[in-house]
């Protein structure tokens, strides 16, 4: 953790996205035990993002071989009590950002839009008040005003994900008509697998993440997320850019070529 630090500002927790910190029965999880543990050699401005448990995110669950209706899916209780108050206790002001990450749903198994729009905002009104919440919808077919107005509504950042299933970036940018609705005045964006592969596929090909690997980095995706950024950067809006090797092969050798785009458009602006 410390060693991290010392070259990037803000790391991303996935694993609590797996296990809650606080068991049903109010005691400390093993997850719990290893934020702890996290939290014993971060610096005050150390900042975390932390995954928020796929029990309170994820309407089915992988059980075995099959996936199950999540009966705590949405439980505001659930996520108060066994995970958001533990995270802040631990974390105090190095927790940055809280990421709800819901998973694809195939065409027949999608809700409503307007059944989706009003269990969020049920949701979050009941969960305590806080800028630092953020929603990956991995599904395109939510990206669609009624569910924008509710984020907006509640100051929930929309999560920019070059993922598997979705659109570009920049056609996730052109759905929002590049506005962030995050009440913090922040915006994830992460960069996890190519689009139209598999996170086996792209794992497959990233191994062993030493380099980045020919075909596989889209130029298109280092283009768009500078764009991003820099829409951000107009409206005052802190990034908080997620790169994963499952994205090209390596994920600091993107997050070069990212800052070269950067760096040159300056440049280019300058003179």
């Amino acid at each position: 953790m410390a060693e991290y630090f010392e070259h990037f500002s803000i790391l991303e927790i996935d694993y609590t996205f797996y296990r809650l910190l606080f068991e049903s029965k109010g005691s400390p999880s093993s997850n719990y035990h290893v934020l702890k543990s996290y939290r014993q050699y971060m610096k005050k401005e150390d900042l975390v993002n932390l995954k928020a448990p796929q029990m309170v995110i994820a309407r089915k669950l992988r059980r075995g071989s099959a996936f199950v209706e999540n009966e705590s899916y949405l439980n505001a209780d659930i996520f108060t009590k066994q995970f958001y108050q533990p995270a802040v206790e631990i974390l105090g002001p190095c927790l940055n950002g809280i990421i709800f990450e819901q998973e694809y749903h195939v065409k027949n198994d999608r809700v409503p839009i307007s059944k989706l729009s009003l269990d969020l905002d049920e949701f979050f009104e009941k969960i305590p008040k806080d800028t630092r919440y953020h929603i990956e919808l991995r599904t395109e077919a939510y990206w669609v005003t009624p569910v924008f107005d509710v984020l907006k509504k509640h100051g929930v950042g929309l999560v920019f994900s070059h993922w598997t299933w979705l659109p570009p970036l920049r056609k996730q940018l052109a759905k929002v008509r590049a506005e962030f609705f995050n009440a913090g005045n922040q915006v994830v964006i992460r960069l996890m697998t190519p689009l139209q592969m598999s996170y086996e596929e792209s794992y497959a090909k990233a191994f062993p993440f030493d380099k980045l690997i020919p075909g596989m980095l889209a130029p298109e995706m280092i283009e768009d997320t500078a764009r991003i950024v820099n829409e951000a950067i107009k409206d005052r809006v802190q990034v908080n850019l997620i790169i994963n090797n499952r994205a090209g092969g390596n994920a600091p050798l993107i997050a070069q070529m990212i800052a070269e785009r950067l760096h040159s458009e300056k440049q280019q602006e300058f003179f």
